[in-house]
């Protein structure tokens, strides 16, 4: 540890300064608070989202200038090409999109899953394999995906999103074993955390079930040992320890922001 002090390593002076991030699906929840979080240690942020009057408002909260907004349907891969082929060197990428509807998995038709599949691992895809010359070029290249705790411990009643985020997960691990060095891939899985997200399946369930959504809710809480959802802030401080120049060596690996919700090691 002091050799790596004394070469300079960046630890005490850690920030992202200089560096360009592109964070998805920025508009709310996960996805703006990582582009908060990203602003605030020092990166020109490019937010994209469907929606731009969100856009507009996270621009206003944002710390720091240069900041970039792009409208964008991560459906859309053509689209993401063309956004992606005019935005210069990005040594940051938050791949973060909204889940599918819940229910039953047997439910789904084949047609349920090719949205959900295009604007995750489609997209995501897309966006890696065209940056990831330019970060290998720069040197430097942190590439962080938002996806869920089911791919560990499968949740009931999102079967469409158990299987998608599973899939984001074993592409993660297997590009992790071919980036070039200097470019680092991780998943953060988040647990109950305070989103719309969250809101709007605690809504679909209490339809199904006839439960309230307040009791809905304290199940979910009854299993989590901080006893509160988390705040989408929390996680996007885990993402951003992820971008740091100084976490090089974090490879390949799933970090739960869950408040301890998950019984797995």
């Amino acid at each position: 540890m002091e050799e790596l002090l004394n070469e300079g390593f960046p630890f005490a002076e850690d920030s992202l300064g200089g560096q360009t991030a592109l964070v998805c699906g920025a508009s709310k929840g996960i996805g703006r608070a990582c582009a908060l979080m990203l602003a605030r240690a020092g990166a020109r942020v490019i937010a994209c989202a469907r929606s731009q009057s969100g856009l507009d408002s996270l621009v206003t909260e944002m710390y720091g200038d240069g900041h970039e907004t792009i409208v964008l349907d991560l459906e859309d891969i053509d689209a993401v090409r063309d956004a992606v082929s005019s935005m210069g060197v990005v040594q940051i990428v938050v791949n973060n999109s909204g889940g599918p509807p819940g229910g039953a998995l047997l439910e789904n038709s084949l047609e349920d899953f090719d949205g959900p599949f295009r604007r995750h691992l489609h997209a995501a895809h897309t966006i890696v394999q065209m940056l990831a010359p330019s970060m290998e070029e720069a040197g430097s290249g942190r590439i962080v995906n938002i996806i869920s705790t089911s791919v560990r411990e499968p949740i009931d009643n999102i079967g469409l999103s158990n299987t998608l985020r599973g899939a984001m997960a074993s592409w993660s691990k297997s590009l992790s074993r071919e980036l070039h060095p200097c470019i680092t891939i991780n998943n953060i899985l988040p647990g109950f955390t305070d989103t719309d997200r969250l809101g709007s399946l605690a809504s679909s369930i209490s339809e199904r079930t006839g439960d309230s959504v307040k009791d809905i809710t304290e199940g979910w809480l009854g299993g989590v040992p901080i006893q509160r959802l988390v705040s989408p802030l929390e996680t996007a401080v885990a993402a951003t320890f992820l971008c740091l120049p100084s976490s090089g060596a974090i490879r390949g690996v799933s970090l739960a922001v869950d408040g301890g919700r998950m019984r797995s090691i």
